[in-house]
């Protein structure tokens, strides 16, 4: 479990992540976001063979697990042959988590090498029309 910030992503720069998640298990990422409009996106391969991955929201830290939305539903990609890439809205203040399952798989431990970003939408203000 690996709690970041917007902040924090966006001082990532181009740099990729590693994640080590062993055979029957599952790694997380809780992104916490303070403000609404944001962006979160993220790009991910795995190595060897592939991994699921789900995106879901936490209104709060204390929200029970079966009150959270799922976002993007537990989908088996194959991002050992293919980069994955995806993003969600944040339409709400509270905990967004990247889930990376690896579950299915009883004998084989995965690397996911994944890189995170943020973007603030553009607000346009009309203030360079003449």
């Amino acid at each position: 479990k690996l709690p970041i910030t917007v902040e924090e992503i966006m001082n990532f720069g181009e740099s990729n992540r590693e994640l080590f998640i062993k055979s029957s298990t599952y790694s997380i990422i809780p992104i916490t976001v303070t403000e609404m409009g944001l962006t979160i996106s993220w790009i991910f391969s795995s190595d060897p063979k592939s991994i699921s991955f789900s995106v879901v929201y936490q209104e709060s830290e204390d929200t029970p697990l079966d009150q959270c939305k799922v976002l993007i539903p537990m989908t088996r990609c194959n991002s050992h042959k293919e980069t994955i890439r995806g993003q969600v809205k944040v339409r709400n203040p509270g905990i967004y988590t990247l889930i990376f399952d690896n579950t299915f798989s009883r004998f084989i431990s995965k690397r996911v090498f994944y890189h995170l970003a943020v973007e603030r939408p553009v607000i346009y203000d009309g203030s360079d029309f003449p």
